[in-house]
């Protein structure tokens, strides 16, 4: 990806260095995130089950860290529909300020993963301002949280072991920077373009909240069954691949970011982190009604959706026949 030398957002909040975030705190629902599963080295099942035990006992919902299961019934979608737009078409900034193609060495120091994440960031500024425009609304920009450890967030305490996470009650992304080296070694989803996916897609979260999609599915999942609110979940995560898409296709575009590879590398963590590749990794077998971010193929699939067409109007998960 051609990113130095371009302009970096002012939306970054570096907590690195400030400690952990105490014990989670109430909140109406919990963060919308990247699944990151469990691993060696980590805080292990007995850990996870007493933060589980502190998040029921001060009423925050622990889905925001596990992938429930179980429930049955039949499901009906929401009423979410995607804005219709005006006749203009979105203009981003006109590309002046973009990378040489020639990168040279690529360092992997907090310093330049910092400098690279306010790119990104700054990238999905322009791509939703632009976009938000031709629809005749005002894109409110998030805040993107760099934290080591975890932090305090108004959906509770982050966590490292949770992956990146979007938190819709104060509209901030939260990220900490080790995860990218997790996308790598763990995931084997290298590439610097796989680390703007993520970004990508936890701005995409944003961008449901400031539709008013998120609040809607809110309130259809708490009206639903365990399997029928994941089923639901997994459309909102999907869109916001396809949403990831959308803003991959507007920014090469105006600002010819991609190389070739970059792509692939996207489709690839996409691929990487779907539900049933973490739950074969973990357990060995792939249960469908726990599915809460998607399959690999379906992540791809609407990821590669929302780049191919450019058109938010075809990321409407809610009301597809099929995913």
């Amino acid at each position: 990806m051609r990113w130095r030398g371009r302009r970096q957002s002012d939306n970054i909040e570096d907590r690195r260095g400030q400690g952990g975030g105490g014990f989670p705190f109430p909140g109406r629902r919990g963060g919308m995130r990247i699944p990151v599963g469990g691993r060696k080295g980590g805080i292990g099942i007995v850990g996870m089950l007493v933060i589980v035990g502190l998040m029921l006992f001060f009423g925050v919902d622990p889905t925001a860290i596990l992938q429930g299961g179980g429930g049955g019934g039949s499901m009906q979608m929401p009423d979410i529909r995607l804005p219709q737009p005006g006749t203009r078409r979105p203009q981003l900034p006109a590309p002046g300020r973009q990378a040489p193609s020639t990168q040279g060495p690529k360092s992997t120091s907090n310093d330049d993963l910092k400098a690279f994440t306010a790119v990104v960031l700054a990238d999905t500024e322009d791509v939703w301002n632009a976009i938000f425009k031709q629809f005749g609304r005002t894109y409110r920009e998030p805040k993107l949280v760099l934290f080591s450890g975890a932090t305090r967030s108004a959906c509770g305490t982050g966590m490292s072991q949770m992956g990146p996470f979007y938190c819709p009650l104060d509209q901030k992304v939260y990220i900490d920077l080790v995860f990218y080296r997790e996308l790598k070694n763990r995931f084997r989803a290298p590439g610097d373009f796989a680390q703007a996916y993520v970004v990508a897609h936890e701005v995409g979260h944003h961008v449901q909240t400031l539709l008013g999609i998120a609040e809607k599915v809110q309130r259809a999942k708490a009206q639903r069954r365990q399997k029928d609110a994941n089923a639901l979940q997994v459309r909102m995560e999907l869109q916001a691949d396809c949403f990831s898409g959308v803003w991959a296709k507007f920014a090469n575009r105006t600002k010819n970011i991609l190389e070739p590879g970059d792509i692939d590398e996207a489709l690839n963590a996409a691929s990487a982190i779907g539900d049933d590749r973490i739950q074969k990794r973990q357990q060995g077998y792939v249960v469908s009604d726990a599915f809460t971010h998607g399959s690999a193929k379906q992540r791809q699939r609407w990821f590669r959706r929302g780049f191919e067409s450019g058109d938010i109007q075809q990321c409407d998960t809610f009301n597809a026949a099929s995913l």
